[in-house]
């Protein structure tokens, strides 16, 4: 998956406990290692669950200048399959089999959101926390191309050369708010069309 950064002034282990929270409980359990700059979770099903399959998922959170980039791994996905390949053959032999393999079943399929539940849960963390979609301050600059003068962002023109500033304006995504270049029509981050 492709990072995901969060704007706003918070550490990684902020977003990390709130996964913690969360996710630990249940058939799963969670492992936090790491410092305030870059902090790994680690979601993962308990080593002898009640039901369904096993599955893994790791989320690297690292500090950036600007908030938190945010990347979720692959899933393990494979411990789910087999647990709903023999409810698949339990049930071909006997229809009525299934009745007894309800719970794996539906501990299997939300095993299989796990991923974008956590994409979820981070999202609504972040909200709460007060990352936002505005640009930090270390952005709120444009860079005049012919004299290099350093001018406010709402500045439609350099305020040393008097040159427009329209095409070096930063943009922001609104799903994310991770700082876009005006020709890109989705956003690098997210994926979301702009």
């Amino acid at each position: 998956m492709e990072p995901r950064i969060y704007h706003g002034d918070f550490k990684p282990s902020t977003l990390a406990q709130a996964l913690i929270g969360h996710f630990n409980r249940g058939n799963l359990r969670v492992q936090q290692l790491g410092d305030d700059q870059k902090t790994i979770v680690q979601i993962a099903t308990r080593e002898r669950p009640t039901s369904g399959g096993s599955t893994a998922l790791t989320v690297h959170l690292h500090a950036v200048a600007d908030g938190v980039m945010v990347q979720v791994s692959q899933q393990a996905w494979l411990g789910v399959a087999a647990s709903l390949g023999m409810t698949a053959i339990a049930a071909l032999r006997n229809p009525f089999s299934l009745l007894s393999r309800l719970d794996d079943l539906a501990q299997d399929v939300e095993y299989l959101q796990l991923r974008d539940q956590v994409l979820q849960i981070l999202d609504t963390a972040a909200k709460r926390i007060g990352s936002g979609h505005e640009l930090s301050e270390r952005l709120r600059r444009s860079v005049c191309s012919y004299c290099d003068t350093p001018n406010p962002v709402e500045a439609s023109s350099c305020s040393a050369c008097g040159a427009p500033l329209g095409d070096v304006q930063p943009l922001t995504c609104r799903k994310c708010g991770f700082v876009v270049r005006r020709s890109e029509t989705r956003c690098p981050n997210c994926q979301n069309p702009l």
